[in-house]
């Protein structure tokens, strides 16, 4: 199989010739830059990791090493619009490099040791009313930039190369990102407090979601795509709210952009969900929204150790694009040898049948170490097969 028979054979939950691998197809499957420099090191090769995204500081994964590493996924995303809005680069200042996105939140990055930039201001945290909402100067999700070669790169990718695409997303996910605007607290306590407020946030980047995919889809007509949308629902032990107040306030806004992209797209497409933390209990409500994959799936949060559990109860609808190995524990800490032993488990678990996209736990964070990174794919190699 092409890697792109592969992967769409795995989405389509038939059992391909081995488990599609990913490493930097999406923002959330990626890899740390400092992690990536120590690899490339450790492989041989010669040249810089470059940064992909300045906030996360997740790296590109490098041509090098996509080869190297028989990735079988690549992403294609959206271009920075002409009109910066409101982003800029504030420079360094008190030991943190600063910047301002064209949301208008403020993100920092320790000079020294830092791994990524943290959110340190919400442009909305003082919001109090529906105006407040409407008022506020939003980015333009149909700025032409954004889309300069998109079609000519998807057709690259499927055509060229082979390789399965995952088209990337303009921003974060709704609820997530309407937390940042305006702070968690207040977004926590706007929902019981002053629901009209989290509506109209939440409609709002509704909106522009739907802008921004209605003119990919306009775009992009042939080959099977993968769509990348996100939220984080949980904690490590729970959801971050009850289940029935997700239901009510955050789960419509989901069902409303799934479907939505379903009947704009004139070829197959499958919404890729990455939901972080402790969420087994949300899977009913996604596969009735139109979810079709789950990313990451944190085996080592409460209730979602049981691998063999979930393919057995949601498996024929849902396919996992990640759950390798516990990324949080056994990859950046464990021996080389206890990493092949949790990812052959995985493999075990998730791969009959299909619906199995083999990628790590979200991205790879800088301190893993190289030996371990190696150890884990050559599992996938081993009992991938």
């Amino acid at each position: 199989m092409t890697s792109y028979e592969r992967v769409i054979a795995s989405l389509r939950h038939r059992e391909p010739d081995r488990v599609p691998f990913d490493l930097g197809g999406s923002m959330v499957t990626g890899i740390n830059l400092q992690a990536l420099t120590r690899l490339r090191s450790f492989l041989g090769l010669t040249g810089k990791a470059e940064v992909a995204d300045r906030v996360t500081q997740m790296a590109e994964t490098g041509d090098d090493v996509r080869e190297r590493l028989k990735v079988d996924v690549r992403n294609v995303g959206p271009f920075p619009p002409r009109d910066p809005g409101l982003a800029r680069d504030l420079g360094i200042a008190d030991g943190f490099d600063r910047l301002i996105d064209e949301f208008g939140m403020g993100w920092k990055m320790p000079v020294e040791g830092g791994l990524y930039y943290d959110l340190y201001h919400s442009p909305l945290a003082g919001a109090e009313t529906v105006r407040d909402i409407e008022d506020y100067p939003w980015p333009d999700p149909l700025d032409p930039a954004r889309y300069r070669g998109l079609k000519a790169r998807v057709d690259q990718v499927v055509l060229q190369e082979q390789k399965a695409v995952v088209m990337g997303r303009m921003s974060s996910g709704m609820w997530e990102h309407a937390m940042w605007m305006t702070g968690y607290e207040k977004f926590f306590t706007d929902m019981l407090l002053n629901p009209k407020l989290v509506h109209a946030l939440m409609s709002a980047i509704l909106d522009i979601k739907m802008a921004y995919w209605g003119r990919v889809l306009e775009l992009v007509t042939e080959h099977s795509l993968v769509i990348s949308c996100a939220d984080d629902l949980g904690t490590q032990t729970g959801l971050l709210v009850s289940l029935d107040l997700y239901k009510k306030m955050i789960w419509p806004y989901h069902k409303r952009l799934f479907e939505f992209i379903k009947s704009r797209a004139r070829t197959e497409v499958f919404i890729f969900f990455h939901n972080d933390g402790a969420i087994y209990e949300t899977l009913p409500l996604l596969i009735e929204a139109g979810v079709d994959i789950i990313n990451p799936w944190q085996v080592n949060c409460v209730g979602m150790d049981d691998t063999r559990k979930f393919k057995r109860e949601f498996g024929r609808d849902l396919t996992i694009w990640g759950g390798s190995c516990d990324t949080q524990h056994v990859l950046p800490f464990g021996t080389p040898e206890e990493v092949r032993e949790e990812t052959r488990r995985r493999i075990e678990d998730l791969s009959p049948g299909g619906g199995f996209i083999f990628a790590p736990i979200h991205v790879i964070q800088g301190g893993v170490p190289p030996e371990n990174i190696m150890a884990w794919w050559d599992t996938l190699q081993e009992y991938g097969g």
